[in-house]
């Protein structure tokens, strides 16, 4: 594994790191993002989170369950934007963005990440005393649009959300396969693997392996729990809803174990043949 430093400085002469999460569309990844970044916050870091899916719900339990208005739509509605109207507030200071995507049946959705990032830095919302960056991208990297963040070079550091079970495998190995192709041009590197799980059998060793066989790690275990589901129903995240419970302190682990992480690889995806194989012999 490479031990290196990634990401620019901010103000205070620290790494400003820049995140890009990714997993198969419904694996729960909108919901670690925002409960990690929560964590992070609490620990006193300043971020800012990108929502990079056209349904604009990545940072809805940050800001009370509200939608906010996404960067497309502002452009769309008024022909320019103005980062006041488009960057929100959320819980622990976190600041809120939502891409947003085309109208339906016309357009690009990937795409429209690719201007919403771009219009973001020419209104400076990259500020100086940015600790991280987050990018929540909706599903694996089979668009070219939803590649943006790892082709050019905004995210440096990948992490993958996934669970036992086959097809979201493959979308992580898939998403592997993107790392690999533009790691010389945008300097991405896979950070590690995050297991959301969904009581597959013998999920946990599966994913580690799995992980292994990438040339890296599963570096959390995130266990089902319901206190997910009620803070959701509350708006809120687990972190801000129940932050003594068990699963907040999980976040918060995940939170240190990103915060402290110097673990980065150019990842070896796995060939279909081998993947399924590997989950056949785990049961899965």
């Amino acid at each position: 594994m490479e031990n290196m430093k990634i990401g620019n400085m901010n103000k205070e002469g620290n790494q400003r790191r820049q995140i890009a999460i990714y997993g198969k569309g419904g694996i729960g990844k909108s919901t670690t993002t925002q409960n990690l970044a929560a964590a992070l916050a609490m620990k006193g870091k300043k971020i800012m989170q990108i929502g990079c899916d056209p349904k604009a719900d990545s940072t809805r339990m940050l800001i009370g369950g509200k939608r906010q208005r996404t960067v497309l739509d502002t452009l769309r509605e008024y022909g320019e934007v103005k980062l006041a109207d488009v960057l929100k507030s959320g819980f622990g200071g976190i600041m809120c963005v939502e891409s947003g995507g085309p109208e339906p049946g016309v357009g690009c959705a990937g795409r429209g990440i690719i201007t919403s990032i771009d219009l973001l830095e020419s209104l400076g919302a990259y500020s100086d005393d940015l600790d991280y960056i987050f990018y929540d991208v909706l599903g694996d990297v089979v668009c070219g649009g939803f590649a943006m963040p790892i082709r050019e070079g905004k995210a440096r550091e990948i992490y993958i959300v996934t669970s036992g079970e086959l097809m979201s495998l493959y979308a992580a190995n898939n998403i592997c396969k993107g790392i690999t192709k533009f790691a010389a041009t945008g300097g991405a590197r896979l950070g590690g693997i995050i297991c959301n799980s969904r009581w597959i059998n013998k999920e946990e060793e599966l994913v580690r392996v799995f992980a292994e066989k990438l040339g890296s790690r599963m570096i959390r275990l995130i266990p089902w729990d319901s206190i997910v589901h009620q803070a959701e129903i509350n708006k809120q995240t687990v972190v801000q809803y129940a932050p003594e419970s068990s699963q907040a302190k999980v976040y918060d682990s995940l939170a240190e174990i990103i915060d402290n992480n110097k673990k980065f690889v150019i990842p070896t995806p796995m060939e279909l043949e081998e993947l399924e194989d590997l989950a056949s012999q785990w049961g899965a």
